[in-house]
């Protein structure tokens, strides 16, 4: 095959034009030109035919480094349907992202499977139209052209001429040239499956032209874009964690099976999307510690509580199977997650089942499948787990054998031969059974036209299968956390490594992509956790505990000399030193001072003291109480004073570069901030303000820019970006260009002049919610500060009266309204928020239904719906008024 390609592209002196071709990407073929703008290339393809599709796209290079390419996941198609190997000529226009590249996502135009080329023409020269149009076929629809000549039908809409789609949204209709007129005017339009028009394309009229071409050309039109009507959708839908669902079968915790169930209340209820929180493995302690979902050993294996045994074969010990259902409906029963019994008890039960039938089901093809396309982190991960499992400890450091990572040992260690077999296989028919379970309720949601959005985390934990095996992506001397926000005053420490972007970017960001790839087998949209960590991370000392003490990575610290020129005197020791005075220790500890000096601080001179060497850190004062200050009744108020102590500094000493400095996150709020005089005051405020605000504007955009374009185009999920904290101008700028969908939460607005923000004012490209799972739920804030909350019913919601204690329904109704109302793509609302709305089916205990508490880093997640899926899809009334609310808004 040979295809001759015509690009106009304007580069600068020294840059050049190359086009990879998919099967041939590592030997991208140069463009010539002539003039810097008309570029072109003839490629021969030996191993292509008529009838394969060839993709392609262009990308711009300066020597050896290629700086600019072609963003998205839609390619250049050409599908050469002619029988006579003749040449191809195709002429492009630079594609960056289409017009609306959501549309183009699996959330909206599913999958597309396997091409099924039309019969192939006879035709010596050919003319080849090439359309993108998203969502036709999931709307029953066909593309199809009807134009003034008799080859087009005439204007007749009964003698249109439909397209093939040869590719997802991609659609391709090829004429014989001989048949056409030299130039004619035509339209597109839709047909339905009785071949009738839906609907005329908008506009002038088009114009085909057709070039003077020699017989046994086959010539390829600029492929174009076109939209229909529906190209604004709008969606409603649920947020819910796995393991709060509660069905009638389950066993004591939710499971792959009852996302099936929810799908069927969506469904009942008008509702297209189904959000969850992160499955993952988890398994660190073997305790309720580990409910913790962002804290995983594997960015693959799903967690086992996860495995519907409705789904296993029962038990051959009738007995056995029946002492075991007991326990599992006195689980069931429960209130919420009893993380510890529940995972010991699904694990003895999968222990049992794998002994009796696991052993066959590994010797099916089906398994075997799954291994060969699974086994780079399946073998790994299973090894991970016996190990932890035989040592006590997921730390993998402290190992006695494999502690560094061979991958032949593994290998050994994983073979059938092993004496680890046993053990190994058992954690492959987990995951095996797991990934089986989620693909059934993935593959359901499709069927049913519901968006399965999934969550990838931000971080890892250290002690993972990721962090055993690839540690040179990681850096293991820090941790990742956030900045001071509404939900921590303190920041957050998560603990996590944070990333090596230098080594991530040698080999192309595989990890990343490889981990994208996965989700998209199960997810047709994710929400990318704390995207801000792409412009860059919170970086935490490893002695810190609080997040107070970080500082951005990367970043531009600045020196002492840089410092001077905001007005301020940079004093090292007074600055970079926990100021401790008697006035600080009385107003922290009162009465209690005396003994914080003996125990902490040493006398330093006047009426100033300095931390004693060994407790210079936090971790060191945490190991202190953890030990010693365990019986001491104010143990907790008494730690977190020495904290402050310790953060009490003006700036951070960058990590990597001695003698340069950050201002310390949210010094104001510091006792040596008041020390200032305010000339010191005002100057500080201002380098604060350039350094946090202003600084790193185009610093982290081109951070950002660096990653996430190829991320987001390496699986074709729908991009949702988490974008709450400490956001910096320059993250809208780049969501907005790649096209990623916000997080727009009324209680925390992106204007920090505005106390509430606007629904009204939502960006289209975003997604609404009430509150997320670090937030209270709305009833819960409603009652959290009265003040406020009179402001928003005043204010917000413009309702008069007095002001109720707690969230009747009929204004959480009106919450509700509002935010499907707004303009944005998605309105995403948590569970509880959905019930609020029934003052007789909601939840009694308002506290109960909060998820997390961003702020108790040992919080439990254990949430469970009160009722069952079950009961809530005999709601009538309840699900009625859900479908009005969101048939009213026009989420459909």
């Amino acid at each position: 095959m040979v295809i001759h390609l015509q690009l106009d592209y304007l580069t600068q002196w020294g840059e050049y034009i190359a086009v990879e071709i998919d099967g041939y990407a590592n030997n991208p073929v140069v463009l010539s030109t002539e003039d810097g703008l008309h570029w072109e290339t003839t490629v021969k393809l030996p191993h292509r035919h008529a009838g394969q599709l060839v993709t392609y796209r262009y990308s711009v290079w300066r020597g050896e480094q290629r700086i600019r390419q072609e963003r998205g996941a839609q390619r250049h198609i050409i599908h050469a349907q002619s029988q006579v190997e003749s040449a191809y000529f195709a002429i492009d226009n630079w594609r960056d992202l289409p017009q609306h590249n959501a549309l183009f996502s699996l959330a909206f135009s599913g999958d597309f499977g396997d091409v099924h080329p039309a019969s192939a023409s006879l035709a010596k020269s050919t003319y080849t139209l090439r359309v993108l149009c998203p969502t036709l076929r999931q709307q029953g629809l066909k593309l199809a052209i009807v134009g003034e000549s008799k080859a087009l039908g005439a204007w007749n809409p009964a003698e249109a001429i439909i397209f093939e789609e040869i590719s997802a949204n991609h659609w391709q209709l090829t004429l014989d040239t001989k048949q056409l007129e030299p130039s004619s005017d035509y339209k597109l339009v839709t047909l339905n499956s009785q071949g009738k028009v839906v609907e005329w394309e908008g506009g002038q009229n088009r114009q085909l032209i057709i070039p003077s071409l020699d017989e046994g050309v086959h010539f390829f039109a600029p492929e174009v874009e076109v939209y229909f009507a529906n190209i604004h959708p709008r969606v409603a839908g649920t947020a819910v964690p796995v393991f709060s669902l509660r069905s009638e079968g389950s066993q004591g915790v939710g499971d792959f099976g009852d996302l099936k169930h929810m799908v069927d209340w969506a469904v009942a209820t008008k509702q297209k999307a189904l959000q969850i929180l992160p499955i993952n493995d988890t398994t660190i302690t073997g305790t309720w510690v580990d409910s913790y979902p962002y804290n995983s050993i594997s960015i693959y294996a799903f967690h086992p509580m996860y495995v519907d045994l409705r789904e296993v074969p029962n038990l051959k010990n009738a007995q056995q199977q029946a002492q075991f259902d007991k326990e599992f409906r006195e689980l069931n029963a429960l209130p919420q997650v009893d993380y510890d019994r529940v995972n010991k008890l699904k694990r003895d039960y999968l222990l049992l089942s794998f002994r009796e039938s696991g052993k066959q089901l590994l010797e099916s093809k089906e398994f075997k499948a799954f291994l060969d396309n699974n086994s780079h982190w399946l073998r790994p991960y299973a090894a991970f787990s016996y190990l932890r499992d035989k040592y006590g400890t997921p730390d993998f450091s402290k190992w006695p054998e494999h502690s560094t990572y061979d991958k032949t040992a593994i290998e050994k260690l994983c073979a059938q031969e092993s004496k680890a077999w046993e053990v190994v296989a058992y954690y492959y028919y987990i995951q095996y059974l797991l990934h089986i379970q989620l693909l059934a309720a993935s593959d359901y949601a499709r069927s049913k036209g519901v968006m399965f959005k999934g969550d990838i985390p931000i971080g890892i934990s250290r002690n993972s299968v990721e962090a055993w095996i690839e540690p040179y992506y990681f850096n293991m001397n820090g941790q990742a956390g956030a900045p001071p926000d509404a939900f921590s005053a303190n920041g957050q420490n998560w603990g996590f490594p944070t990333y090596n972007w230098e080594v991530m970017k040698q080999d192309g960001y595989q990890w990343w992509k490889r981990r994208f790839a996965k989700m998209a087998e199960y997810f047709t949209a994710y929400r990318i956790d704390h995207i801000l960590g792409f412009f860059r991370i919170w970086e935490i000392p490893s002695h810190s505990v609080q997040g107070l003490l970080g500082q951005f990575s990367p970043a531009l610290p600045m020196s002492p000399e840089e410092i001077g020129t905001f007005g301020l005197y940079f004093q090292k020791d007074f600055m970079t030193s926990p100021f401790i005075c008697e006035e600080i220790l009385y107003r922290i500890f009162g009465d209690q001072n005396e003994w914080v000096k003996q125990t902490f601080l040493v006398h330093s001179h006047y009426d100033v003291w300095s931390l004693r060497p060994e407790f210079s850190t936090q971790r060191a004062v945490e190991a202190y109480f953890n030990k010693e200050g365990k019986s001491m009744p104010n143990a907790e108020a008494l730690k977190n004073g020495v904290f402050s102590l310790i953060n009490n500094v003006l700036f951070v000493e960058d990590h990597k570069q001695r003698g340069m400095y950050h201002p310390r996150i949210a010094a104001q709020q510091c006792f040596i901030y008041e020390r200032l005089q305010q000339h010191e005051k005002d100057a500080f405020n201002s380098l604060y303000n350039h350094y946090f605000y202003e600084r790193h504007n185009q610093f982290w955009y081109d951070c950002a820019m660096e990653k996430l374009p190829e991320l987001c185009e390496a699986a074709p999920m729908l991009p949702c970006g988490e974008d709450l904290g400490m956001v910096p101008d320059c993250v809208p700028w780049v969501m907005n260009e790649l096209q990623l969908l916000s997080l727009e939460i009324e209680r925390m607005p992106k204007d920090p002049k505005h106390e509430f923000g606007h629904v009204e004012w939502y960006p289209e490209r975003s997604v609404c919610t009430i509150g997320t799972h670090d937030m209270a739920t709305f009833r819960g804030w409603w009652r959290e500060d009265y003040s406020q909350t009179c402001r928003y019913y005043y204010d917000t919601l413009h309702f008069g009266g007095e002001v109720p204690g707690d969230a009747p329904g009929w204004v959480c109704e009106e919450v509700v309204r509002r935010h499907l109302n707004c303009p944005s793509m998605l309105t995403i609302l948590a569970l509880q928020d959905w019930l609020a709305i029934d003052e007789q089916l909601r939840h009694p205990d308002i506290e109960s239904e909060r998820i997390n508490v961003p702020a108790n880093p040992r919080h439990y997640w254990r949430y469970r719906m009160h009722l069952s899926i079950e009961s809530l899809l005999q709601q009538t009334a309840f699900n009625q008024r859900v479908t009005a609310l969101v048939e009213q808004s026009g989420r459909q």
